[in-house]
């Protein structure tokens, strides 16, 4: 088929009142340039990060309807840290996945063929993207099992990968119930990597336990502090990766860390132990402030991590090489699953916005933009 003029596109604009406003708006479609493809998008899904560029630091308790738009108000406190989208109107979406219906020439082998797309907004009937851009997965791949094909893959080869170069044995991952969580379980077992997986309630243990995962702590459990020293100390894990960021958490790890190395130590130091302990922030479900006592010794560290600057950094040929073990296993490893599916105008519904909202385990929404 050829390209269509025109695209729905979900948009978010935070306004000079101090509001969000999520708004379906038509706009030009681009016909393929050189090097690019038309994506007819069918699968998008909804990440923490894309609440976030979404709704920005909005109130979810002051959402309502206004005509065609659904509103939320920005309180005073924290409009000064979205003054740079004041009257933008952003298109969202970090990722997904759809069939080519048109392609430049030198493309056109990937006319009818399922690709993955991300670095340009999914939430959209098409997208034009390079070709070069787009991961191209295997016949048969349907466009829900490619959507999440980008983030929380390549985030958990990230970690693996960031575990190795940085020289140590073993991981511990918080919030670890998560479908970002349960592909990291997948991937270390695949790769001999020890983990241990925190997280926050008996459903998410069962979880794990289901996808093979040894060593899962509890944070209800009373014992949780103590489980978690013992689980560090069986697996050697000297490095963490939170997605929390606010509260305790971290330095809970760092204090069990410290715990779990200080078992082996044969002499006594005002210092602490000299094995260095690493917690990485890579998101922010807790907005409170990051608690720390340092009650662990001097040698830690507390920093963020991203995916796009690590992929940036790792070079274009580690990149591109996890980029393809994505594609090889995108139904089995990296396999992602999603409570509901819904279109581009209903992912402006209050009720569905509450529910793709909710920070809980299985709760994560898929928009199908081709509804």
């Amino acid at each position: 088929m050829n390209a269509p003029a025109n695209a729905r596109v979900l948009q978010s604009t935070v306004t000079r009142e101090g509001t969000v406003e999520l708004r379906i708006a038509d706009v030009p479609l681009p016909p393929p340039g050189d090097d690019e493809i038309v994506v007819r998008m069918q699968a998008a899904p909804i990440n923490p990060s894309d609440q976030g560029n979404l709704f920005g630091p909005a109130d979810l308790a002051t959402l309502r309807r206004e005509g065609s738009a659904t509103i939320a108000d920005i309180p005073e406190s924290r409009r000064r840290g979205v003054a740079g989208r004041v009257g933008r109107a952003q298109p969202m979406g970090n990722e997904g996945a759809g069939t080519v219906v048109a392609a430049c020439a030198n493309a056109a082998s990937l006319v009818g063929r399922v690709v993955a797309i991300s670095g340009v907004p999914s939430y959209a009937t098409y997208r034009v993207v390079r070709a070069a851009d787009a991961l191209l997965l295997p016949p048969g791949t349907t466009p829900e099992q490619g959507a999440s094909a980008f983030i929380n893959p390549l985030t958990a080869l990230g970690m693996i990968e960031t575990m190795r170069r940085e020289g140590h044995s073993a991981l511990v991952h918080t919030a670890a119930g998560s479908n970002l969580g349960q592909m990291l379980v997948r991937a270390c077992r695949a790769d001999g990597v020890p983990l241990v997986n925190v997280v926050r309630n008996a459903d998410a243990v069962k979880l794990l336990r289901d996808a093979g995962a040894e060593h899962i702590c509890d944070q209800n459990d009373p014992e949780f502090d103590q489980a978690l020293a013992d689980a560090i100390a069986a697996t050697g894990a000297t490095l963490a990766f939170d997605p929390v960021g606010g509260g305790t958490l971290a330095n809970r790890v760092l204090v069990a860390m410290e715990s779990a190395l200080l078992r082996k130590a044969t002499e006594y130091s005002r210092y602490g132990t000299t094995v260095h302990k690493q917690v990485y922030v890579y998101g922010g479900l807790d907005t409170s402030a990051l608690v720390l006592d340092r009650s662990y010794g001097m040698a830690w560290g507390v920093g963020g991590w991203l995916l796009w600057p690590f992929l940036q950094s790792a070079g274009a040929e580690t990149a591109a090489r996890l980029r393809q073990r994505v594609a090889d296993e995108i139904t089995t490893t990296f396999a992602s699953r999603y409570s509901a599916t819904i279109g581009l105008d209903e992912a402006l519904d209050l009720e569905h916005i509450r529910a793709y909202t909710r920070k809980a385990t299985g709760a994560k929404y898929l928009i199908d933009p081709s509804r």
